[in-house]
């Protein structure tokens, strides 16, 4: 291999590192016979996902090319930024993943770009080298690309178009050369697609399944002045207009230094990213919607809990819920009980009256629940709590789950006056 295809694979895998929607969770590419790599069988740019069997899989992620004729304001491969530029050719492209997994590296590929000459061009180069690898190496791993229209997206098994900023507001103000309908098109696009194509499975049997593993899409947070409510809407919408698989969020590293961005000494808002992944979870399994866990009075969520537990502080109303009649939306909706243990339970009482002490055995979080349900009419023995003693309970519970803050070895010359 030359060096020269190392080093801009040094380049590019190290500024595609940004990019969150990377899984492979939701398709189920089997074994073909005369064809490598299989997603379902069991370095530089190597990332972790699972797939549709629950394994953890290893995928080269890079980008095609760092150059890009944008210039958004966030991006660290924007028009205007002095970084080191590199562009694979679709020929290198495919050899360097081809050989990583003979090598073992890794079982599939995630292939995104900076606009490179234009849209157009960009995603030609991206489809020359998938073709390659499909075709002339007749790889079978899973390719997750990133969708510009004019896509072939019958090579991949997942497609996904980045909407970034969460408002439009934002998208003129960090990025003026993209609009809202240019991010939004090619989610139409490939919707209408994947309909078109089920209509045709339905007729022809061996027609190639589009984009099996469906469309995602990632936003930036923290980067605009957006509320949990606006994101959470964005996401409800997308979920129920494009037929989504998945949102990803991205919590903003501050790279450069800007007037309409954070400071760079800003920390990434990790915290508020990883309560949006359990709401977009609630959004997802739990049958909540996101009006119900925000409103204009309170348009974030607390830090300091899940947003489940925040719902169920603000809906007293609700509870206690008795597990022995409630049904699965109900049990769903408890803090503590998650879609296994709450289907456990609905088969579990079949058998007769459930307990307390039983709960624990169906993966019921009783240090949680406790204080939102009831067997048999009871609570827990000597269970006593008001609303504001509850809170700090849950408060107590969720702070032990959370990164610690760094230990500091103190200095004697520390405030010295």
């Amino acid at each position: 291999m030359k060096m020269d295809v190392l080093a801009k694979l040094e380049i590019l895998t190290d500024a595609a590192k940004y990019d969150a929607a990377c899984t492979s969770s939701g398709v189920r590419r089997g074994f073909r016979q005369g064809y490598i790599g299989n997603t379902t069988s069991s370095i530089a740019g190597c990332c972790h996902t699972f797939s549709a069997d629950g394994r953890c899989v290893t995928l080269l992620k890079v980008l095609m090319s760092n150059c890009c004729v944008y210039d958004c304001a966030y991006c660290v491969n924007r028009r205007s930024n002095d970084t080191r530029r590199a562009a694979f050719t679709p020929q290198e492209l495919a050899d360097l993943t081809i050989n990583f997994y003979r090598r073992n590296y890794i079982e599939g590929l995630f292939l995104s770009s900076g606009v490179l000459r234009n849209p157009d061009y960009t995603m030609e180069q991206m489809i020359r080298a998938i073709r390659i690898l499909r075709e002339e190496y007749r790889f079978n791993g899973y390719i997750h690309a990133k969708a510009i229209p004019g896509a072939a997206p019958e090579l991949v098994d997942r497609l996904s178009c980045n909407i970034e900023l969460p408002s439009e507001a934002g998208l003129r103000t960090l990025a003026p050369e993209k609009t809202k309908a240019a991010v939004l098109a090619p989610m139409r696009q490939i919707q209408v697609r994947s309909i078109q194509n089920k209509e045709e499975l339905v007729k022809y049997r061996h027609t190639p399944k589009f984009a099996p593993a469906g469309q995602s899409t990632q936003m930036i947070v923290g980067a605009t002045p957006d509320s949990d409510l606006h994101i959470l809407r964005l996401t409800q919408g997308l979920y129920d207009r494009y037929q989504l698989k998945r949102v990803f969020f991205s919590a903003y590293v501050p790279v450069v230094e800007s007037a309409l961005l954070p400071s760079k000494e800003t920390k990434p808002p990790l915290l508020r990213e990883h309560r949006l992944y359990q709401a977009d979870w609630l959004l997802r399994f739990y049958g909540f919607r996101a009006e119900e866990l925000l409103d204009e009075q309170a348009p974030s969520f607390d830090p300091r809990l899940d947003p489940k537990c925040c719902w169920a502080l603000r809906h007293p109303e609700f509870f206690p819920v008795e597990v022995n009649r409630a049904d699965y939306e109900a049990l769903l909706r408890v803090p503590g009980l998650g879609v296994v243990s709450a289907r456990r339970i609905l088969t579990a009482r079949r058998a007769g009256p459930l307990r307390l002490e039983n709960l624990p055995k169906l993966g019921v979080v009783m240090k949680r629940a406790q204080y939102f349900l009831t067997a048999n009419g009871r609570m827990a023995d000597g269970l006593r709590f008001t609303q504001d003693s509850l809170l700090r309970n849950l408060i107590a519970v969720e702070q032990s789950l959370l990164p610690q803050p760094e230990m500091r070895q103190l200095s004697l010359f520390d405030d010295a006056v």
